[in-house]
């Protein structure tokens, strides 16, 4: 579980998604309006403190992109972890913040 009040390189606290219809992953940020892409538990971000997070390809590397020390879960398949990777690549921190 991550806790909030942890540096801001780790991986932010997930609100409890209880709502009925909602449709975002665990990993997506309430600020961000990005949709989920692909299934809500396609992979799980650990960070250097062991916190983890599921989510979606989309906000697993949305959250990639800004967090020092995270990685990709050794156990998600080799091609989703390839493509969170490369995704994050291409994103700034905070990618809702600017516009991408």
């Amino acid at each position: 579980m991550i806790h909030p009040g942890k540096p801001r390189t780790e991986i932010p606290h997930s609100r409890s998604r209880s709502v009925v219809g909602d449709r975002r992953c665990p990993a997506a940020v309430p600020k961000d309006p990005t949709p989920c892409a692909g299934p809500h538990d396609a992979a799980t971000l650990v960070d250097r403190l062991g916190g983890e997070v599921v989510g979606c390809v989309t906000h697993l590397a949305r959250h990639l992109a800004g967090a020092d020390g995270t990685r990709v879960h050794p156990f998600t398949p080799p091609s989703r972890a390839l493509d969170i990777y490369s995704r994050a690549r291409e994103l700034p921190p905070a990618a809702w913040k600017v516009g991408k």
